[in-house]
């Protein structure tokens, strides 16, 4: 798994020690409102564990977000495959811990993903699912050069699908 540097940012494989971390972004339910709810720590520990056997299996799922400078752990991002409409999609996935909202760190994650999904493996279109009602994400997904296709179920809920293909990344 790589990681990955941005100006203020370090994307990292998740590992055992960010259970508690991971946990205690879970349990806000600000920050968990557009994502089915809070989790406890051991539904945390197990997400976790299940993140770390998809790195062996496809090399990407959800990475520890730490900002550089105080090299804390404040949210969870990734490069996800989906499943939507019976057609495989990679998703580009985002979460950051309430006090760092608004300062643009969700889309300079976004973009790192998009970067590395395009460049090193060779994706050739990346998605995000986002809640209609998550307007932050939303404006997250469109500064990172993706536009609404259309509307999904997915996992039991309704998504809107915001997409970039790849020849639209690289002009």
């Amino acid at each position: 798994m790589a990681v990955l540097e941005t100006e203020r940012l370090t994307l990292r494989p998740l590992t055992p020690e960010d259970v508690d971390d991971l946990a205690a972004i879970y349990a806000d339910p600000e920050v968990m409102r557009y994502f089915e709810g809070i989790r406890s720590r051991e539904q945390t520990r197990q997400e976790v564990e299940e993140v770390m056997k998809q790195y062996a299996r496809t090399g990407v799922d959800f990475l520890a977000t730490i900002h550089k400078e105080n090299g804390r752990f404040i949210g969870r991002c990734g490069l996800l495959w989906q499943v939507i409409d019976s057609a495989q999609e990679v998703e580009v996935a985002y979460m950051i811990d309430r006090p760092y909202w608004g300062r643009g760190l969700g889309t300079e994650a976004a973009r790192a993903l998009k970067e590395h999904g395009f460049r090193d493996f060779g994706f050739r279109r990346l998605i995000s699912l986002i809640d209609p009602e998550n307007v932050a994400s939303i404006r997250v997904a469109e500064k990172n050069g993706m536009h609404y296709e259309r509307d999904v179920e997915f996992e039991g809920y309704l998504c809107r699908l915001y997409a970039i293909m790849r020849d639209e990344w690289s002009r």
